[in-house]
């Protein structure tokens, strides 16, 4: 099982929002994640216990060293099916 985090920058209301979209999505698809909504303060300390990080905050944020899809196409709707084959592709990494 694939452990997916999802942060946003200002609490967990937001990041919740799309970690609920993408389970779904996954779910739908039959995938085998774990998707998490976590403290975007906390994020430093746990980032290498996740697969994938799915970032809400701007680009020129801190750079991980885990694959990074952008979370606002799931909360927007706008380039959402192109983001979610990315998530896909690292799924299958």
């Amino acid at each position: 099982m694939k452990k997916i985090f999802v942060a946003c920058g200002s609490g967990v209301a937001t990041s919740q929002t799309v970690a609920s979209k993408i389970g779904s999505l996954c779910e739908e698809e039959g995938l085998d994640v774990a998707v998490e909504a976590v403290d975007i303060k906390s994020l430093e300390s746990i980032i290498d216990q996740c697969d994938i990080y799915v970032s809400i905050v701007s680009s020129g944020a801190n750079i991980w060293n885990v694959p990074t899809i952008s979370g606002i196409p799931f909360l927007t709707g706008v380039g959402m099916d192109e983001e979610f084959e990315k998530l896909k592709g690292f799924l299958q990494q």
